[in-house]
């Protein structure tokens, strides 16, 4: 595999660039529809870049191919999960029609799911919609001392329908009685990302800080199925997601707020499943797997982005 030169403050950029490169169905499908002789062994990240830039029409400058996705200022570091939604969104942003769509249609089949923000009230039973598209799932974090994080509980509580309550008290416009929300993903993606929101804006210090709490990070995700009932009402209501994950991508960060690096550990289905870390134009495998298939839950201080792969696919 080959490393991705930094380029002064690169690595937010490397990292998801490599996990796009990693990501077989990506990879395959863009060789396959902009480059037929280009073997899947012989491609590199900048390949990718190449068949990127044909399909979105725009001209790669010589030296430093990033300026096609208007990526700058590169000397300053920015947000990985932002720049990966901002890869997907130029590439596919001009899709139209031929070989341009088919490419669209792929991007999307694979990172691309649809949420819905459902809003049902607990006497009448009137349902209100608002559906959207997504790239990935944003989970809260808490940083409490001495205590994990479970991204499972955390997905648990994405999908868990919420009373309204309190200050946040919403009733029924048709026979004013509470409403309950709760979000349902109508299409579910190939991949799916998962954002531990590590930056967020603390009330506490009323600035922005970085979360550095430990995050039990699980080998396998299910995405719910929620029962909920009422005592207004007599009714189960049933949401069935039933769709299983499982990891193959971790995009970590190490430092603070203000700087930091970043970089990807991407396991790989070629080399029959063994891991790699991609930091910058270093790409070393590991000896031993940092995410083991025979463990459920691993420790990390340093995950960021989430990658799960749909199981079957």
């Amino acid at each position: 595999y080959h490393g991705l030169y930094n380029h002064g403050a690169t690595c937010y950029l490397n990292s998801v660039l490599q996990v796009l490169f990693m990501t077989e169905e990506f990879r395959e499908a863009v060789i396959r529809l902009t480059n037929p002789k280009l073997s899947h062994r012989t491609a590199d990240p900048y390949d990718i870049l190449r068949a990127l830039e044909v399909n979105n029409g725009m001209t790669l400058k010589r030296k430093i191919p990033f300026y096609f996705l208007l990526l700058l200022p590169v000397r300053e570091q920015q947000d990985a999960a932002e720049y990966f939604e901002r890869i997907l969104r130029k590439t596919s942003g001009n899709a139209a029609k031929g070989m341009v769509r088919m490419w669209f249609v792929c991007v999307f089949q694979i990172f691309h799911g649809r949420l819905s923000h459902r809003t049902e009230c607990l006497n009448c039973q009137t349902v209100t919609d608002s559906e959207g598209p997504f790239w990935h799932l944003p989970l809260e974090l808490e940083d409490s001392p001495g205590e994990n994080y479970s991204v499972e509980n955390g997905i648990n509580m994405f999908f868990t329908p919420t009373i309204f309550n309190g200050d946040n008290q919403v009733y029924c416009e048709i026979c004013d009685v509470k409403f309950f929300q709760k979000y349902v993903i109508t299409q579910h993606p190939d991949v799916l990302l998962l954002m531990l929101k590590r930056f967020d804006f603390s009330y506490q210090f009323m600035s922005y800080i970085k979360i550095h709490c430990k995050a039990d990070v699980p080998h396998t995700i299910r995405i719910p199925e929620f029962l909920f009932r009422t005592s207004h009402i007599a009714e189960l209501f049933c949401v069935d997601q039933n769709q299983t994950y499982e990891l193959y991508a971790v995009v970590e960060h190490f430092g603070d707020l203000r700087g930091g690096h970043y970089h990807a550990k991407i396991k790989s289905k070629d080399e029959g499943g063994k891991w790699f870390v991609f930091d910058d134009s270093s790409v070393t495998q590991r000896s031993k797997s940092p995410f083991p298939d025979n463990v459920d839950v691993v420790q990390s201080h340093s995950a960021y982005l989430l990658f799960y792969r749909r199981k079957g696919e």
